[in-house]
């Protein structure tokens, strides 16, 4: 049985990072997320399990740091803040390229720019399309509650290593500072280094012995033919994810005549919205991504036939639409309603836009 706590998103990340058995953490402070670093430094892991936390001199050290980790087979978790994780692009790149496990956290901020400090979805692009260089891909989560900041840490770390990926917690700043109830999971023993190298004794850097080559970890590859392969390889571990690792919620959708798609902190909104729309007499359905790639086509191409206008709500001008667009294939009307910079859009907002832009358009 686990424990239940009252606890910032932020605090959740970090206590359930260290009950998972991570090895390591390197990060530097950025708001909305700097309570993640300041937990892990005044609960001392490294005391309670032997985590190494480690306040880094830039985030190009951090995420360089979480690539050296990861190579040898370690769990290595990493968080920042929309600036900080653009910092990361290259690091990213590098690690998607060396098929390395690890877990990345953005709880976003708005933007552009160094924009302001309150919530925001407009990493969307980012984290979902590859924001660095190269044709990669991140498994992408997308919490909508301060218990599945934790949850998420321990899928996380059994994803990325189920498909050797880095996987990003699509956060913001809404959900990395507020106090939910959590449930926390029992401690988990760190892995010895006999389990890692029994695990990843083909991938991992871990030495090399009378029975065992070494192995080298890089993602430089100068032949051509041999990088068309590469990422030939890539792309088909993409797709496996696509076809075996889409998560999703509904909600009312069943006799829904429209549906609003929307994720994290705008789904938990728009939940109270449909409630609103109801009670008006519309028919209104709620489909909650929650990896944001693979992103959930399948279930609203299956709700298509049955939908006379879909939109998209998002703490941004306007992202996500895109990918719903391409799972309907155009067949059914799809709009827009965001609120950008750090402005966060409330039920009743959602309900006018609803109004005016599905059934008034």
């Amino acid at each position: 049985m686990g424990e239940l706590k009252l606890m910032k998103g932020n605090e959740a990340i970090a206590e359930a990072a260290i009950r998972a058995g991570v090895d390591a953490y390197f990060g530097y402070p950025i708001t909305p997320q700097s309570e993640v670093l300041e937990y892990l430094m005044s609960e001392k892991p490294h005391e309670r399990t032997g985590m190494v936390v480690l306040q880094a001199e830039s985030e190009l050290a951090a995420i360089n740091m979480v690539y050296g980790t990861a190579s040898t087979g370690k769990k290595v978790l990493t968080t920042s803040s929309s600036p900080g994780i653009s910092l990361y692009q290259e690091g990213i790149s590098y690690i998607a390229g060396a098929e390395l496990p690890c877990v990345i956290a953005n709880v976003v901020r708005g933007g552009p720019g160094l924009g302001t400090i309150q919530p925001s979805q407009a990493d969307y692009f980012q984290a979902v399309k590859g924001g660095g260089h190269g044709d990669y891909r991140l498994f992408v989560l997308a919490p909508a509650s301060v218990q599945e900041m934790a949850d998420f840490i321990e899928l996380g770390f059994e994803i990325a290593f189920k498909y050797r990926n880095p996987v990003m917690i699509l956060s913001d700043g809404m959900i990395g500072q507020m106090m939910e109830k959590v449930e926390l999971k029992d401690q988990k023993p760190r892995w010895t280094n006999e389990e890692i190298i029994a695990m990843s004794k083909d991938w991992a850097t871990t030495g090399k012995t009378p029975d065992r080559e070494r192995n080298i970890i890089t993602s430089l590859n100068l032949d051509s033919a041999v990088q068309e392969q590469h990422n030939h390889h890539l792309q088909e571990k993409y797709r496996r994810m696509q076809a075996e690792e889409v998560r999703y919620e509904l909600f009312d959708a069943e006799d829904a005549e429209y549906l609003i798609v929307a994720y994290g902190s705008s789904a938990r909104i728009a939940q109270k919205t449909i409630s609103l729309a109801r009670k008006k007499g519309f028919k209104v359905g709620l489909l909650r991504p929650i990896t944001l790639f693979p992103f959930p086509v399948k279930p609203l191409a299956r709700l298509a036939p049955q939908l006379k206008a879909i939109l998209s709500v998002e703490m941004s001008a306007g992202q996500m639409i895109e990918d719903i667009k391409l799972a309907v294939e155009c067949k059914v009307r799809v709009e827009h309603f965001g609120r950008y910079g750090g402005m966060i859009h409330s039920p009743e907002e959602v309900l006018s836009a609803f109004e005016q832009k599905i059934i008034g358009g």
